[in-house]
C-alpha cells in the first residue's frame, strides 16, 4: 500500500509530520510493503484554508491512503472521493506513524473529527 504522510521536512523515515495536511511543505510517500520512500514538495502548500485540493496534488503518484495529524472536512471529502483512505495518527514522526499503521492502531479519520468538525480532535 502506498501511503502519503504530510511532513515539515524531506528526511524520509526520519521526517516530522506536519500539523495539517494541506499546509505541509512536503508529502512523504512510503510503500508500506517495500519501505521505498519518495518525498515530494507540496505544490499547493500556500492556499487559503478551505480551498485545499489534496487529491490534485497527489495525482499520478498512486496513493492508497493518507496518514496525518489533521486535515479539513473538504480535503477529507476530496481524498475520499478520489478513493484515498485517510487515517488519523498521534505520532509526530513518519517512522512512528508507519509503526502504528503496520500494527493496525490507526483509525479512519471521520468528518466529525476533521478540522471544521464539531470535536476538532486532529486540528492543531
Amino acid at each position: 500500500m502506498r501511503l502519503c504522510l504530510p511532513t515539515t521536512d524531506d528526511r524520509g523515515h526520519d521526517g516530522t509530520l506536519s500539523d495539517h495536511f494541506g499546509s505541509a511543505p512536503y508529502f512523504t510517500l512510503v510503500d508500506s510493503e517495500s519501505g521505498v520512500v519518495d518525498v515530494l514538495p507540496n505544490i499547493h502548500e500556500h492556499h487559503q484554508h478551505g480551498s485545499c485540493e489534496p487529491a490534485r496534488g497527489l495525482e499520478g503518484h498512486d496513493v492508497d491512503a493518507v496518514v496525518c495529524l489533521g486535515l479539513g472536512r473538504r480535503a477529507l471529502a476530496g481524498l475520499e472521493g478520489a478513493g484515498v483512505r485517510v487515517y488519523a495518527t498521534t505520532a509526530h514522526t513518519v517512522q512512528g506513524a508507519l509503526e502504528a499503521f503496520g500494527a493496525g492502531r490507526l483509525v479512519p479519520l471521520t468528518k466529525e473529527a476533521a478540522c471544521g468538525g464539531g470535536r476538532r480532535l486532529h486540528c492543531h
